[in-house]
C-alpha cells in the first residue's frame, strides 16, 4: 500500500471518529505513521485530505451519477433516474454526514472550509446544481410540468436524503439495504407524482 493510501486509510478513521472538526492533520500523520511533514508531501491542507476522503474513501456512486446525469436526459422514466439519485445519496450522506457535522460547531473552521472548496471550485451545493440541471433539461423536453421549478424539486429530493442520514445516526437505527431502498422508491414515486 502507498504511503498516500495509508494516510487516506488514517485520515478517513479519524474523521469519521471525531468529526472532521476535531480531526487533526497531526493526528492523521501519527496514525498513519508518518510525520505532518510527510503528509504535506501528499496533500495541501486538511480541506485537500477531506475532498481525497470523500471521493476515494466514501460509496461515491453519487458523484458518478451527478457527471453523467446529463447522458439520462429523455432516456428512461424520470422516477427511475430519481430513485438512483435518491439512493446514491442516501448512501453517500450516512457515510459523510458524521464528518462533516462537526464543522458546524466550529464557526472559524467552517469559514476557512469554506473559502477551500470555494477555491477548488467544490461543494456541496454542485449536487443540487447537477440534478436541478437534469430536471430542467427533461423540463424542457416536456418530460416534466413546465410550472415546476427544478431548483426547488432538487432540493426537496436531496433535503429528504440527507435527513434520512442524519435520523439514521440520530436515533442509532441504521438503515439496511432494503428499507433504505423502499425509501427511495417511495421518495422518487412522491416527487414525480408532482413533477409529471
Amino acid at each position: 500500500m502507498s504511503t498516500r493510501d495509508r494516510m487516506l486509510d488514517a485520515a478517513a478513521h479519524v474523521m469519521r471518529t471525531r468529526g472532521l472538526a476535531r480531526a487533526t492533520t497531526k493526528e492523521i500523520a501519527k496514525a498513519a505513521g508518518f510525520s505532518e511533514a510527510a503528509l504535506y508531501k501528499h496533500f495541501r491542507d486538511k480541506t485537500d485530505l477531506f475532498l481525497a476522503v470523500l471521493s476515494e474513501r466514501t460509496p461515491n456512486a453519487l458523484a458518478a451519477l451527478l457527471g453523467g446525469l446529463q447522458h439520462r436526459v429523455g432516456q428512461g422514466a424520470v422516477r427511475q433516474t430519481l430513485e438512483v439519485v435518491a439512493r446514491a445519496a442516501i448512501d453517500f450522506y450516512c457515510h459523510t454526514f458524521p464528518m462533516a457535522a462537526s464543522l458546524f460547531s466550529e464557526p472559524q473552521l467552517l469559514a476557512a472550509h469554506r473559502t477551500a472548496l470555494r477555491e477548488r471550485n467544490a461543494g456541496p451545493q454542485h449536487v443540487n446544481s447537477a440534478l436541478a440541471g437534469y430536471l430542467a433539461a427533461e423540463q424542457d423536453l416536456g418530460r416534466i410540468r413546465p410550472g415546476v421549478d427544478p431548483e426547488t424539486a432538487a432540493a426537496l429530493l436531496l433535503g429528504a436524503c440527507l435527513q434520512h442520514a442524519f435520523l439514521s445516526h440520530f436515533t442509532d437505527q441504521q438503515d439496511d439495504n432494503d428499507s433504505t431502498s423502499r425509501f427511495a422508491a417511495s421518495l422518487a414515486n412522491t416527487l414525480t407524482d408532482g413533477l409529471i
